[in-house]
């Protein structure tokens, strides 16, 4: 559950998780503008563990929460050849990377 838990507050950083400033003032004060991932759009996530009875065992679900970003930064480019550098990775940030690549 820990994992489950992780991947999706890392989806939430990478895509839809953003404060908004101006002039030192927060305009996202509550979750009306914050955006939280939603378990509708939340893909099914199947852990997969390892054993390694060589290991100790330790905390295994905080990880995900570190590398959703790279992951889904990494299969944007894969699939259509543009960086992404900026999170969340907002429909806006996704264009403006495809426009930018095709000029490249």
């Amino acid at each position: 559950m820990q994992i489950e838990g992780c991947v999706t507050m890392g989806l939430g950083y990478a895509l839809t998780e953003e404060i908004r400033f101006k002039g030192g003032e927060i305009l996202d004060r509550n979750f009306d503008t914050y955006e939280i991932p939603r378990f509708s759009w939340v893909p099914k996530i199947d852990p997969v563990l390892v054993e390694n009875p060589e290991i100790p065992p330790a905390g295994g679900g905080e990880p995900a929460i570190i590398c959703m970003g790279a992951v889904l930064a990494n299969a944007v480019f894969d699939a259509t050849g543009a960086r992404l550098f900026e999170l969340p990775m907002t429909p806006e940030r996704v264009k403006k990377a495809l426009k930018d690549n095709s000029k490249g």
